[in-house]
C-alpha cells in the first residue's frame, strides 16, 4: 500500500480535508466526537501527518505552507487536496494552517516561515488589502490563490478568475431574467479584494442597465464570523428579510452563502425560484445536488490549484518571476433561478 495521505484519512472519516487538519491541530471549532473519530483513524492507519506545522521541525525541511482564511467555505477542500498532491510529487511537505478572521495573513506566514524554514507560501482566501511594503517582509516566494491581486499588479503572484468580470456576468444574467431588485450578500465593507471586486461587478452591471444601486439591497458580512459558510449565509439572509425591502433575486457571492440563504428563504415561506431566484459563485459540488440546484459561476478549481503549484515551485526554483494568471469562470444555470414573475406579467 502507498503512503497514506490526509485525503485518505478524510475519506475514511467521511469529512473534509480541512476538518482533518483542524483535528490534528487541536482547533476548538470541531465536534469532539468527530475529532475523536479522526484521531482514532489516524492512529490505526499509521498516518504520519507531516502536513501539520507542528511536525515540521527540520531546519532543511522541503516545505511550503498553505494558509487558509475562510475555512468554512467547503470550496477550498479540493484546492487543499490538489495542492497537497502537487507537493508530494515534488517531495515537499505541505503545511496546512488556518488563519483566523482577526489575524493578519502575512504575520502568520512570517511566523511559520521562521519556525519551519519554509520554501514558499500559498495564501488561500482572505481579505488582501495589504500594501507592497507588507508583502515585502516575506523573503520567500508566495502566491495568492483564488485571490485577485488587482489589474496590472504583476509584482504579486496570483492565480484566480477575474472576480469583477465574473460577478458582472452573473448580475447581467439575473437582469436578463427581468430581475430589477437584486439583493446581494457580500464581504465586509472593509474588504479590498475579492468581496469588493464582486460588489463592483454587481454595481456596474446594474448601472449599465440604467438601474440605480440601492444600499438597502446589500448585506455585508460581519467581523469575527466564518464568513463564507452556510450559517453565515443563513444569518445574513435573515437580516436582509428583516429589513422588509422587496427583492426578486438574491445573489450570494459564494455557493456556501447561497445554500444558507435558500434555507432562510424557505423558513420565511419564500419559494425558490418561483418567489425569489438565488444565485451563487464558486461552482462547488454541493450546489449541483441541492434542491433546487444552484445557479453559479464555476471557478476552474483544479486548474487554478495546479497553476498555483506550478507558479510557486517555478518561483522557488528561480525559473519564473511573479505574475498574474487569470482563468475564465463559467456560468452554470440550474433550477434556483427563473424569469421574474414581474417580467412575465408585464409581457402578458
Amino acid at each position: 500500500m502507498g503512503t497514506i495521505t490526509i485525503k485518505d484519512i478524510a475519506k475514511r472519516c467521511q469529512v473534509g480535508v480541512s476538518t482533518v487538519s483542524r483535528a490534528m491541530n487541536d482547533h476548538p471549532d470541531i465536534n469532539p466526537k468527530t475529532k475523536k473519530k479522526i484521531l482514532k483513524v489516524i492512529e490505526e492507519s499509521g498516518y504520519v501527518p507531516d502536513n501539520s506545522a507542528r511536525n515540521l521541525k527540520r531546519v532543511d525541511a522541503r516545505a511550503v505552507a498553505v494558509l487558509i482564511k475562510g475555512i468554512g467555505n467547503t470550496f477550498f477542500n479540493q484546492f487543499i487536496e490538489i495542492l497537497e498532491q502537487e507537493c508530494q510529487k515534488r517531495h515537499y511537505s505541505c503545511v496546512i494552517q488556518r488563519v483566523e478572521e482577526y489575524e493578519n495573513e502575512i504575520d502568520v506566514a512570517l511566523q511559520i516561515a521562521r519556525e519551519k524554514k519554509l520554501r514558499g507560501v500559498v495564501f488561500l482566501g482572505g481579505n488582501f488589502s495589504h500594501s507592497g511594503e507588507e508583502f515585502g517582509r516575506l523573503k520567500i516566494p508566495y502566491v495568492l490563490s483564488t485571490i485577485n491581486s488587482g489589474e496590472g499588479n504583476n509584482r504579486i503572484a496570483s492565480v484566480s478568475v477575474d472576480d469583477f468580470k465574473e460577478s458582472y456576468k452573473m448580475t447581467d444574467y439575473l437582469l436578463g431574467l427581468g430581475h430589477k431588485r437584486i439583493a446581494i450578500i457580500t464581504a465586509r465593507k472593509e474588504d479590498e479584494s475579492i468581496g469588493k471586486l464582486r460588489l463592483l461587478g454587481y454595481q456596474r452591471a446594474l448601472s449599465d442597465q440604467g438601474i440605480q444601486f440601492d444600499e438597502d439591497l446589500v448585506c455585508y458580512m460581519k467581523m469575527h464570523v466564518d464568513r463564507y459558510s452556510y450559517r453565515s449565509g443563513y444569518k445574513i439572509t435573515k437580516e436582509l428579510l428583516s429589513r422588509k425591502t422587496p427583492f426578486t433575486a438574491l445573489y450570494a457571492t459564494s455557493d456556501t452563502l447561497a445554500v444558507g440563504a435558500i434555507r432562510a428563504l424557505f423558513e420565511a415561506g419564500i419559494h425558490v425560484p418561483d418567489d425569489c431566484s438565488v444565485a451563487g459563485f464558486d461552482g462547488m459540488e454541493a450546489g449541483e445536488f441541492c434542491i433546487p440546484g444552484i445557479t453559479t459561476i464555476r471557478q476552474p478549481a483544479k486548474e487554478i490549484a495546479r497553476a498555483t503549484a506550478d507558479l510557486l515551485f517555478s518561483m522557488i526554483d528561480k525559473k519564473e518571476e511573479p505574475k498574474r494568471v487569470i482563468f475564465d469562470g463559467e456560468l452554470i444555470i440550474r433550477e434556483s433561478t427563473a424569469i421574474s414573475r414581474i417580467k412575465s406579467s408585464e409581457e402578458e
